[in-house]
């Protein structure tokens, strides 16, 4: 039924980017970022996926910054060299509004095993644009949480509370900074890069009271409450955090949690998969709770991997079929199965979270994942009415570039080269010219 659906499509886009047929005999391109879920998604696919189906799949796998780059080239010009690339709710409104994507509704209502109903509200909501179609599936979902080695806390007679405050951690991150040989009290995102330590950052400056914009679009960076949370953000990290903080991001900080080199970690829900998985070095030994809080009952963000289609896609039914499987109840049990319940892609779908096998092997933090992801309120993160929605980003194209320039800003101040308060009034006039172009519009 897919394939009835999706020739439909394709034939009413033929022109799109050109619809000749793929130099690679039909394969599916797909881009990806390379975290631990997709390298083993990529592990999985020709054994399982194309053996059943036989329709190969060609994956590229990039670090995160790369995948937006190449995606958004490559979507933007509608050049079909990826059919399916892992783009995020930051992406799926406005890709969606420039007509790069196609609706993935079609292919799920005629696809029996895919259960649209069974993913988390929150997450779907995310990858729903202003038409109300769904543009986006998500192969993970995730909000943030604080990680903690809960034998350095004990070892040390310390208790994490059950919802801390940022300063209880900065505490905490003083109390276990070198307990063992070569560990520092906490590991935070430092990499420039929107999506890399601005989406930390915007958690904390939601909690304490700042805002990038208010609901009229003036620029706050250099209000007091989002000075206070980056000056406080820069000397934890400065302080107790990682080595080589500045070029420190994702992949970095899990490494470093992985081989004992960080007591805390604030990051993605996601990370707990690896770090619980069979042969990790801290599997039993962390802990986990609510993000960190000041003035607000919850800072936790939502974000998700998800699978974008191409609407210049050669192979639009045979990517369905590829994005359908990878994003299936079927797939997490392939991966519980062949690589240990603790790793498979969660936070999008209600099932997984009353499947015994996977409440057994994440027992350390399902509970809170939900919870977290449950809490979000993307138009409401902070203290007040905000002009876009968004809770670690703003949700405008141009953030893309603003988040990124900013981020080198804040980057440079952890490395020590400047001020915060310089790093904010350079991004306080790059913001401030954002909101003008909106104000004026």
């Amino acid at each position: 039924m897919a394939s009835a659906v999706a020739a439909g499509l394709l034939a009413g886009c033929a022109g799109a980017g050109g619809a000749a047929s793929s130099p690679r005999g039909g394969a599916v391109d797909v881009l990806m970022v390379n975290n631990p879920q997709m390298v083993e998604l990529r592990k999985l696919t020709a054994a399982h996926f194309t053996k059943d189906t036989g329709i190969e799949v060609n994956f590229t796998t990039l670090p995160e910054n790369d995948v937006r780059d190449k995606a958004g080239q490559d979507f933007a010009n509608q050049a079909g060299q990826y059919d399916v690339a892992t783009i995020s709710n930051f992406e799926v409104p406005f890709y969606a509004r420039n007509g790069w994507l196609r609706p993935l509704d079609p292919y799920a209502a005629e696809d029996s095993t895919f259960d649209r109903a069974d993913l988390l509200d929150p997450v779907r909501r995310s990858l729903t644009a202003d038409d109300g179609r769904l543009y986006g599936v998500p192969f993970y979902g995730e909000s943030s949480f604080l990680m903690y080695r809960k034998d350095v806390f004990a070892e040390k007679g310390l208790t994490m509370p059950a919802h801390p405050t940022w300063h209880q951690v900065a505490d905490l991150a003083a109390a276990v900074d070198g307990a063992r040989k070569g560990m520092r009290g906490i590991c935070l995102r430092g990499q420039p890069g929107w999506g890399e330590v601005i989406a930390p950052l915007t958690t904390v400056v939601n909690t304490f009271g700042g805002t990038w914009f208010t609901k009229d679009w003036q620029a706050r960076l250099t209000a007091p409450e989002f000075v206070r949370a980056t000056e406080f953000y820069v000397r934890l990290v400065r302080e107790h955090g990682e080595k080589g903080a500045a070029q420190s991001g994702y992949a970095e900080c899990l490494n470093g949690v992985v081989q004992g080199r960080a007591a805390m970690w604030y990051d993605a829900t996601a990370a707990a998969g690896p770090l619980e998985a069979a042969g990790s070095p801290v599997k039993g030994r962390i802990g986990y709770a609510p993000a960190p809080v000041e003035r607000t009952a919850s800072s936790g963000w939502l974000y998700t991997w998800a699978w974008g289609l191409q609407k210049a896609s050669r192979n639009p039914d045979k990517a369905w079929k590829f994005i359908s499987w990878a994003s299936g109840k079927e797939y997490e049990a392939l991966v519980g199965r062949e690589a240990g319940w603790a790793g498979v892609p969660a936070g999008k779908r209600a099932s997984t979270y009353e499947s015994r096998p996977y409440r057994q092997a994440a027992a350390a933090f399902w509970d809170v994942t939900r919870a977290s992801i449950a809490a979000t309120d993307p138009w409401r993160p902070g203290t007040q009415p905000r002009p876009a929605p968004g809770i670690q980003f703003v949700g405008i194209p141009e953030f893309s570039d603003l988040g990124t320039k900013v981020s080198r800003e804040i980057s440079a101040a952890i490395a020590g080269r400047q001020s915060v308060a310089t790093s904010l009034r350079k991004s306080q006039k790059m913001a401030e010219r954002i909101g003008e172009r909106y104000r004026s519009r």
